[in-house]
């Protein structure tokens, strides 16, 4: 312990341990002074933190461990969609190969994300990734199959334009008859499979920027905002000045407004 040192030099320090126990062994440990065990404090939180993120995506990595210990050169596919459940605006779905080594400590379902983590994590995906695509199925083919049957259209869309051929694909709790693959199905698989995840943040991302846009071509629906989901600000537009060529008119209170009509 080396009183001579001032606390900001320590909290320097701190930030280049990386473990519990060497945190415990570095030589101020034992300052008594209320800001260097406050410094203490707070980087034991970081890397408690830390650990168990990174034990999250050991855990998130186990389906595609299993399949690379069988077959050590698979390519593996993880595919989830976003948007089945607006009233606005496409089902967007996303294919994403990841490269061996991947290293996206943090991931998660893009639901559990905040937009500004999403975002982040979506540019790093794009640069990184082995490969990544995207597929949308319309509203109007929303309308005319029924939302299960368009997000595997949106599914099998974004496989297609894959620049690779996977050999296995994890999905979004959703079965694909047309795949000739290996494919296995995952409930909540955006929140236990690495690749479903960064398949579930890339399609995310895609369709909020995508209603974005639709918000300046279509004022006053707060899609922006509501991605296309029924929020109040929503509903009142509706009301206000109708349905747009966005929305599904297959879906109430759409359907009803423009039975109206």
């Amino acid at each position: 312990m080396s009183k001579s040192k001032t606390i900001k030099t320590i909290k320097a320090e701190l930030q280049f341990v990386t473990t519990l126990e060497d945190l415990a062994q570095h030589p101020d440990f034992q300052d008594e002074r209320k800001g260097v065990q406050q410094a203490f404090q707070q980087r034991r939180r970081q890397l408690e933190k830390s650990q168990l993120q990174y034990q999250k995506y050991v855990e998130m990595c186990q389906y595609e461990t299993d399949i690379l210990n069988v077959q050590p050169d698979a390519l593996i596919c993880g595919v989830d969609e976003v948007g089945r459940g607006p009233l606005a605006g496409p089902v967007v779905a996303s294919a994403v190969v990841l490269q061996p080594g991947h290293d996206f400590v943090g991931i998660n379902d893009s639901k559990q994300l905040s937009a500004a983590k999403r975002t982040l994590l979506n540019t790093s995906l794009k640069a990184q990734v082995r490969a990544w695509a995207i597929g949308i199925a319309t509203p109007e083919e929303i309308d005319q199959h029924n939302i299960y049957v368009a997000t595997q259209i949106a599914m099998y869309r974004a496989i297609q334009n894959l620049s690779v051929t996977p050999t296995h694909f994890l999905i979004d709790a959703m079965k694909l008859d047309q795949l000739t693959e290996p494919q296995q199905a995952i409930i909540k698989g955006d929140a236990k499979s690495v690749s479903i995840a960064a398949a579930s943040i890339i399609a995310k991302v895609y369709r909020d920027d995508l209603m974005a846009e639709y918000a300046q071509q279509y004022p006053g629906y707060d899609f922006a905002q509501n991605a296309g989901y029924g929020t109040q600000k929503h509903l009142e537009g509706l009301k206000q000045y109708g349905v747009t060529p966005i929305h599904r008119k297959s879906f109430e209170p759409i359907k009803s407004m423009v039975s109206t009509i």
